[in-house]
């Protein structure tokens, strides 16, 4: 494995280019990984014996070369390499009339139409001034609305006075609470297969990534021990609700362990929920375990409509300012139409009719999956979006990926989420919603019958 620094007796002239190459070869050989932090240039300089214009001019072609960013007062750090920002899911341009079954998307209908064609003709009756003048939704970091209240409990937490802020969905309310819990270069740690933009997004923010060993029963205590044991981890990211690809639910028993685990180590937590309250009776959020350490978000766009781009950040009130901060300078605000849709329907019951109306669409759904893939290694959580198919190894989930796309369906492959090495869970998932009834069907038919004859299993 390449050394990194190099000897600098082994950079030749032009130096700026030797150097270069020398950093460049240290990424590709891992001895430089995604998120290191580089020297500065000044201490590069004294190390290698050279100029400090000469390593300026090293660094200015990396960055041009897209191998490393840096910004005045944060430092200079190995950027990802290009496909560790593959999304799972297909654009529109590359859909080309395929069904689309690697996106979660809630179950819409007719029910959702009218819901939305009413408020909206009941705020355009007498717009607020929320919405007429406000470019943002109130920033204050103090108590929430009885509405925001109210969901949040749907979810298992009660915030109490506690910071609250409305945010453009979960991915604005996940990059502000990375951003708050953790600084350049601090060392975060994750289920080892997790959220498919948590990889770049760190990376993107500087923060080492490490990913924790996951069971069906969800992150495992003794693997969180020892890395934390072993290593100075600042945050813990984690998806104990159904949500994560594999699609287990954490009991409570574990949560409590990592609970104490974060508390030993003092390691803050951000809590990914964002199907909120869709699953049934499952455990207290980790948020309610340990509220002085957890930074808890939560969205309307997974349970109800994804057009509803509305999502809460639930923060202990030491993180509150620095939240707030994070949220405003990021400029992901939740407008204020949205905001006044979301609290309207919360107040006024639309918003758990249609919870309610979307956990039994998915428990339809999963039913007949059950059906389906009888035989299959599937694994799958009570009302949720998707469910989870099991491959031999790496090689056969790409085998997969392909005979579906062929079929005219698209799933998504386990390596967009692995974190760490890509083999520890080769599957796919597969989106339950965000098509009608009979085009999931034929889907999953085709999935089913796909896996079958790629993994040998009979019907």
């Amino acid at each position: 494995m390449t050394s990194w620094p190099p000897d600098p007796g082994s950079l030749r002239r032009p130096a700026y280019r030797s150097l270069v190459k020398a950093i460049e070869t240290a990424i590709q050989n891992d001895a430089l990984k995604p998120g290191d932090r580089l020297p500065t240039q000044r201490k590069l300089a004294y190390d290698l014996n050279l100029s400090v214009q000469t390593v300026s001019r090293a660094y200015a072609k990396l960055t041009e070369a897209g191998k490393i960013t840096g910004a005045v007062g944060r430092g200079t750090f190995v950027r990802a390499s290009q496909d560790d920002v593959k999304m799972p899911f297909v654009t529109r341009k590359t859909s080309r009339g395929l069904l689309d079954m690697s996106i979660l998307k809630p179950v819409t209908d007719h029910a959702h139409e009218d819901a939305l064609q009413e408020v909206l003709h009941a705020i355009a009756r007498s717009v607020p001034h929320s919405v007429l003048g406000g470019s943002r939704p109130d920033l204050g970091i103090g108590a929430a609305s009885a509405a925001i209240k109210h969901w949040l409990g749907l979810c298992g937490l009660d915030v109490g006075d506690g910071p609250v802020i409305p945010t453009n969905g979960s991915t604005s309310a996940m990059s502000v609470a990375l951003m708050a819990a953790a600084q350049p270069g601090d060392l975060v740690v994750t289920e080892n297969i997790g959220h498919h933009t948590l990889r770049p997004l760190a990376r993107f923010l500087g923060l080492r990534l490490q990913g924790v060993t996951v069971d069906d029963g969800g992150i495992c205590p003794h693997a969180l021990e020892d890395i934390c044991r072993d290593h100075g981890v600042k945050a813990l990211y984690i998806m104990p609700t159904g949500m994560n690809p594999l699609a287990f639910t954490m009991s409570e028993a574990r949560r409590a362990a990592v609970v104490d685990i974060a508390r030993r180590h003092d390691i803050t937590i951000i809590e990914n929920h964002a199907w909120g309250p869709l699953q049934d009776a499952p455990p207290p959020p980790i948020a309610a375990l340990a509220p002085e350490r957890t930074l808890f978000f939560t969205s309307l766009s997974k349970c109800l409509i994804p057009g509803l781009r509305v999502g809460y950040l639930a923060a202990p009130d030491h993180l509150g300012a620095a939240v707030a901060n994070r949220h405003l300078v990021t400029n992901w605000m939740a407008t204020g139409l949205m905001t006044e849709i979301a609290e309207r329907w919360i107040a006024d019951g639309t918003a758990e009719k249609l919870l309610n109306r979307q956990r039994l669409a998915l428990g339809d759904r999963a039913d007949y999956a059950r059906r389906i893939l009888e035989g299959l290694p599937f694994q799958s959580s009570p009302n949720g979006l998707h469910i989870w198919i099991g491959c031999a190894d790496v090689q056969q989930e790409k085998a997969l990926v392909s005979a579906a796309r062929e079929g005219g369906v698209a799933v998504a492959p386990a390596s967009s989420f692995a974190i760490g090495p890509h083999g520890l869970h080769p599957g796919i998932r597969v989106a339950l919603g965000g098509q009608s009834f009979p085009d999931f069907a034929r889907g999953l038919r085709i999935v089913a019958q796909i896996t079958r004859q790629i993994s040998g299993v009979e019907i």
